[in-house]
């Protein structure tokens, strides 16, 4: 009797890379359309139209958690492929070209705010918008810029999404060795920054309007956990009637303060000061159960694909999602460009409708061109902000 040669044991099945989620680039681009329209001051549209108007929570929270989301998934296929040291090595790269994105993005937005200021057109413009530091010590302020502590005006969110795509390797570490109690990882940040103030260092006296990168983590990384197990999975969570229902009524309680703030309620709700409530540079809690639930809503009344997500305005929506990050950036330019022109002329109410569908609409040519330009090589121009455009948001 001859001996049977051993079974060779079956290596793990790598996770396949799943199809893009059309519904996720349409919703992504709608968030930039908000974004730019929130970050117009002075904005009728801006102000009322949009759904940060009517709940606790705004496009920016959205925009965060599907970036952790999306990096949760993309570090996690990475890792099951080629390993934990090639998925953290990938995602440094990704951050050093966010990186590079951030910070041309700060010196030419600081360019743009002092040029302003000093013309006299904007009187007062470069203080309003937080850029006095730069004036009276520019070295300290060149320094404290280039390691994201000087966050003026418009500056707050890039270092946000750089920070948490650096903790992303820790945090994957925890989840392959501990599970779902790697979770705790961000829940103790979170609550670190709520009850003990806990924050980042910050310079040029202003920290009021930027984001706390320790209590914005936990939509960043909560969406990673959640990509992580879609892409393991299936699915992020199993539907349940019982949360669908809470969900819904956090949006519910949300839009009645939201009418009883603005007086179209015929009485008054009893709720504590609204920064505990809505506070967003500590992302206060009633905000952050506020986003998960209006995601959660939205992620099983909308279908990842279907014909109507095909026609052309929205094919345009899901390109200006796909290349997310050129696409903020220069809406942050054009918003400032739409609150000068407001400035200068007051009285001119149809600026309003004029300049933000303007506005959308450079956005969305833009982001088409981006699309065009990676099917014809030929088009590409040097850009630090095309490969983050896909990755970092």
């Amino acid at each position: 009797m001859t001996r049977s040669a051993p079974i060779a044991p079956i290596a793990p099945i790598a996770p396949t890379k799943p199809p893009r989620d059309t519904r996720v680039d349409i919703i992504r681009g709608w968030l930039q359309l908000t974004i730019f329209a929130s970050h117009a001051a002075g904005s009728w549209f801006g102000a009322w139209l949009i759904h940060g108007a009517w709940g606790l929570s705004d496009s920016s929270e959205q925009f965060v958690f599907l970036s952790g989301l999306m990096l949760g998934s993309v570090f996690a296929l990475k890792s099951a492929r080629q390993g934990f040291r090639a998925a953290s090595l990938d995602m440094l790269v990704r951050s050093w070209k966010l990186y590079r994105t951030a910070m041309l993005v700060f010196a030419l937005f600081g360019a743009m705010a002092i040029l302003a200021g000093r013309t006299g057109l904007w009187p007062g413009e470069t203080e309003r918008l937080g850029w006095s530091f730069m004036l009276t010590q520019p070295v300290a302020a060149v320094l404290a810029g280039l390691s994201t502590f000087y966050q003026p005006n418009y500056m707050d969110i890039l270092p946000v999404f750089l920070w948490c795509m650096l903790v992303l390797p820790l945090f994957a570490w925890l989840e392959a060795r501990f599970g779902d109690w790697a979770l705790l990882l961000p829940a103790t940040l979170y609550l670190a920054a709520q009850t003990a103030g806990l924050s980042p260092p910050h310079f040029g006296g202003r920290y009021e309007g930027g984001f706390n990168p320790f209590a914005w983590q936990i939509l960043f990384l909560g969406g990673a956990w959640l990509g992580r197990r879609v892409l393991l999975h299936g699915r992020a969570l199993p539907r349940s009637p019982w949360l669908t229902r809470g969900a819904i009524a956090v949006l519910v309680l949300g839009l009645l303060l939201r009418l009883s703030w603005f007086g179209f309620l015929p009485f008054a709700l009893p709720v504590p000061e609204a920064e505990w409530v809505i506070g967003k540079d500590m992302l206060a809690g009633p905000r952050v159960l506020h986003a998960f639930a209006l995601a959660w809503v939205v992620a099983i009344s909308v279908p990842r694909d279907a014909p109507w997500m095909h026609k052309r305005a929205l094919r345009w929506l899901a390109a200006a999602g796909r290349n997310s990050l050129p696409v903020f950036c220069v809406g942050l330019f054009l918003s400032w460009g739409v609150t000068a022109a407001f400035r200068l002329w007051p009285a001119a109410w149809w600026l309003d409708p004029v300049l933000l569908a303007a506005g959308c609409a450079i956005l969305l040519g833009y982001a088409r061109w981006l699309d065009r330009k990676r099917v014809d090589p030929g088009l590409a121009m040097p850009s630090s902000a095309g490969t983050p455009a896909r990755t970092a948001a």
